[in-house]
């Protein structure tokens, strides 16, 4: 029969506490619990230990504020929100807000946003309060602008539906330019890799059988007392990407360990500490707080496919990204960390002082975190318009070796801007539009080879839109042409085209 999950077979909560309140319990960080069953042996230090504190300081977009202004006389119902320029979400009560990490300022754009907010409220800066309102008979005030501080509002709740992923895939980037993503800047050709999580450190990967952690669980959050309120949104503990819902008071938090940050060309996030205490309750859960880096291992993933199923390039261990340099194709390619070890280990180390010095007892959860969810895609019901639907069948394209000013008149004669260049099989070998033939008229360059552009950006036949829209945007670009399997050309999709057949359909 298989032994309860949570079972307390080497010690109870009531007795950990019980010698937390005595100064005789025995707590040490993840990372000195590692060696201790290294020297003296798992079941010996399973016996010995009392409670292991972890740590991790990352980014975790899914993060954010409840914020009570209290009521202005005459009264307002505020409508929309604004903190700092960035707009607060106000669908609740008159003067409740909840301001997200993501959010960005309408006047700054990516340089500050909403955990910028949240990290100046934590440090007792002034914040520029805005508020509009369509007025009622009990709230007759339309608008609002004020100045505030963390000590003027009556609740400041950090409240984060998803944070502490167990662990984190890592990325990198197989295409030909450079990506701005929620995992950094990837450059081409896998010419970095990054990734995010503290390995040996994790709070979740410490605790792998989710029996110590749940509802009610007191921890670490952004430098106070936090608690652990449930499983986290997009929860996937089977394949150890489970996560946590936490909440807190801002108001004893400390900005060391709450940082508003921008990802270059992606948008603003939160970077926020966490810290859990795990109890050794059994062997198990001793076993899983004495995983080693080399233990813990991830996915690294090739941001370049543009899928919610992107491929694997390859399965590393943290021992490996930590080290800086990971091995893909023979290749030493660089790897880094978007989360500070350094503060990960301060934060674990802190717990522990907390613990030790009897100021910080451990909950027994009203109900454990699941450990195993069924984990759903956002699938599309509806029909997308794909580009099948909207490209130009019959086409007319050029040989690489067609006269320049006789191309020129077909495309004056057709009333088109791309050309594609095909070879004797009918296969796209390049591109010219009629800037291109313009410039080479002027510079009397005679043949279609030596102006066309030969490494063409492309789309499929089955592709949805707005991917293909989006690719023609970072490239700058107004014309496709559309290849099948073999790169023979079989259509051609334009700007034109798009506004044509979609003008009243949104693209992205």
């Amino acid at each position: 029969m298989l032994e309860e999950r949570g079972a307390e077979n080497l010690r109870t909560y009531e007795e950990i506490n019980q010698k937390i309140r005595q100064g005789d319990a025995v707590v040490l960080t993840a990372d000195e619990f590692i060696k201790t069953v290294e020297s003296s042996g798992l079941a010996s230090a399973a016996k010995e230990v009392d409670v292991v504190t972890t740590g991790t300081f990352g980014a975790m977009c899914s993060s954010g504020a409840f914020i009570n202004f209290g009521h202005a006389d005459p009264p307002i119902k505020m409508f929309k929100c604004w903190l700092n320029d960035v707009l607060a979400y106000k669908g609740l009560a008159a003067v409740d807000c909840y301001i997200g990490a993501t959010a960005i300022s309408e006047t700054r754009d990516f340089e500050y946003g909403g955990g910028h907010v949240i990290e100046d409220l934590v440090s007792g800066k002034e914040i520029e309060l805005r508020a509009e309102a369509y007025g009622t008979d009990c709230y007759p005030r339309r608008f609002i602008e004020t100045v505030i501080t963390i000590n003027d509002v009556n609740q400041a709740i950090l409240l984060n539906p998803r944070n502490a992923y167990e662990r984190y895939n890592a990325a990198t980037n197989s295409t030909d330019r450079t990506l701005h993503t929620y995992m950094g800047t990837l450059l081409p050709h896998y010419g970095n890799v990054s990734y995010c999580g503290a390995g040996q450190l994790s709070p979740l990967y410490k605790d792998k059988g989710f029996e110590t952690v749940g509802i009610g669980t007191r921890i670490f959050l952004g430098g106070g007392v936090g608690y652990i309120i449930g499983e986290g949104t997009q929860h996937n503990p089977q394949n150890q990407l489970g996560t946590l819902m936490v909440r807190g008071d801002l108001k004893k938090m400390n900005n060391r360990y709450l940082r508003g940050a921008t990802y270059y060309k992606y948008g603003t996030t939160l970077y926020v500490g966490v810290g859990i205490p795990i109890p050794i309750l059994n062997e198990r859960v001793a076993a899983s707080a004495a995983l080693k880096d080399e233990e813990i291992f991830t996915k690294i993933l090739d941001y370049g496919v543009p899928s919610r199923s992107r491929p694997t390039v390859k399965k590393t261990s943290y021992a490996e990204l930590k080290s800086g340099k990971v091995v893909i194709d023979d290749r030493e390619i660089t790897s880094s960390s978007l989360s500070s070890f350094k503060v990960a280990s301060e934060i674990a180390k802190i717990l522990k002082e907390w613990i030790t010095d009897g100021s910080f007892l451990l909950n027994r959860p009203a109900e454990l975190i699941t450990d195993h969810r069924e984990f759903k895609p956002l699938e599309v019901r509806r029909k997308e318009p794909r580009v099948g639907d909207v490209m130009i069948r019959e086409i007319t394209f050029g040989n690489p070796t067609d006269d320049i000013q006789s191309i020129a008149k077909i495309l004056i004669e057709k009333g088109v801007d791309h050309l594609p260049i095909a070879d004797d099989e009918g296969k796209l070998v390049g591109i010219v539009t009629s800037w291109d033939l313009a410039k080479a008229l002027a510079q009397d360059k005679k043949q279609l080879n030596e102006v066309m552009t030969s490494r063409v950006i492309t789309a499929r036949e089955d592709e949805v839109i707005d991917k293909v829209v989006r690719r023609m945007e970072q490239h700058n670009i107004s014309g496709v042409p559309v290849v099948d399997e073999s790169k023979h050309i079989i259509g051609m999709l334009t700007t034109d085209h798009l506004s044509r057949k979609l003008i009243r359909r949104p693209l992205l």
